[in-house]
């Protein structure tokens, strides 16, 4: 009897920890809400640098990239499901940088969770991945995020206050380039057949500039 009460103890002494724990837990990311400011180090790549729309060194918070839309995976380099989606990522990066009215508007970054500068490039170069990705070694950010499962996806949107609204996430793989274009087609309003419209009128005029506020970017 003395061993049940004693185990019945330790196991409500657990549950208590751990609820207090939880407690004091951020919130994981939703829909609806708003980014959270997350501080990275600004590229030493002058390519990436320019991508973000950057300058100098130092910091910078994720709601200064020049970018009406963000996508960014948080990701870890051991995490199979990571690894599965990078391939997908570094199309959807291509594919938005040949589209006129999205090249300019939606950036993509990732961040490494647990991952030191070292492992981050060594996913970078394993993968080949075009767009800017960061370290996160002690977990600071993905304490910030509450502590998401990865691969995790925050899909956000820039509001005239100059903060960032999320406007979709997923957790999990998306292994298909085209599951990946029809999250950001739901996540922000964007309607295919309005972009191929003005891709076919950029290409009979060969005018290839866009214009910030030739695409809205609708949330639903």
């Amino acid at each position: 009897m003395k061993k049940v009460l004693v185990f019945v103890f330790l196991n409500l002494v657990s549950f208590l920890f751990i609820q207090s724990v939880s407690f004091g837990a951020n919130p994981q990311p939703v829909k609806g809400g708003r980014l959270p400011v997350i501080n990275l180090p600004i590229p030493k790549n002058p390519d990436e640098k320019m991508y973000l729309g950057l300058s100098g060194d130092g910091f910078f918070k994720i709601q200064q990239i020049k970018a009406n839309a963000v996508l960014i995976k948080i990701f870890n380099l051991y995490c199979p499901a990571c690894q599965s989606t990078a391939s997908a990522m570094a199309e959807l990066y291509h594919q938005i940088q040949n589209h006129p009215d999205l090249k300019e508007q939606m950036k993509l970054i990732g961040i490494g969770a647990g991952n030191s500068l070292y492992e981050v490039e060594v996913f970078k170069q394993t993968h080949h991945i075009p767009f800017p990705i960061f370290p996160d070694e002690d977990y600071r950010i993905h304490r910030v995020l509450g502590e998401v499962r990865t691969p995790f996806f925050i899909a956000t949107k820039m509001n005239r206050d100059g903060s960032q609204e999320i406007v979709h996430t997923h957790l999990g793989a998306l292994t298909q380039v085209e599951a990946f274009m029809d999250l950001m087609r739901e996540a922000y309003g964007i309607h295919e057949e309005e972009l191929r419209k003005r891709e076919n009128l950029a290409t009979s005029t060969g005018d290839e500039s866009s214009s910030p506020d030739e695409l809205k970017f609708r949330v639903r």
